[in-house]
């Protein structure tokens, strides 16, 4: 069962090539980091603090993409923890079907947080079991 979850921090460092996410359970205590890279965190970082671009940025083209083919980005899950990597599904809708696309959960979260209103984020409660373990 997907656990809904907020983004609740962005750590931007200018000597590290990992730049950190946080994400924060809705309705709940549990937090946890995913580590992702310079162009995602500054990506939703800008979006986070409503800063605009002259030009489309990648996040902006896909948004604009889906939405011109007629389809309606519905949500984002992170759906897997494999050997310390997160993998996570975008997914939308489009004439009434579902459709999930593989995504980096940075990529899905910048996406996400691209839209109006931003789209909600979801955590598999597997994989918060495993980070929370680890």
């Amino acid at each position: 069962m997907p656990v809904q979850m907020e983004l609740s921090r962005i750590i931007i460092s200018e000597i590290n090539d990992q730049q950190v996410i946080y994400l924060k359970e809705l309705d709940g205590p549990r937090t946890f980091p995913i580590l992702i890279g310079i162009f995602e965190a500054t990506s939703i970082d800008r979006r986070v603090k409503s800063f605009s671009s002259p030009r489309p940025l990648t996040h902006d083209l896909l948004v604009s993409v889906v939405e011109n083919l007629g389809a309606e980005l519905q949500d984002v899950v992170i759906s897997e923890l494999r050997d310390h990597t997160y993998f996570a599904r975008l997914r939308l809708r489009h004439e009434g079907e579902l459709i999930e696309i593989d995504a980096r959960p940075s990529d899905a979260i910048a996406v996400a947080v691209t839209c109006e209103p931003a789209l909600p984020i979801y955590v598999n409660e597997d994989v918060l079991n495993d980070v929370l373990q680890e």
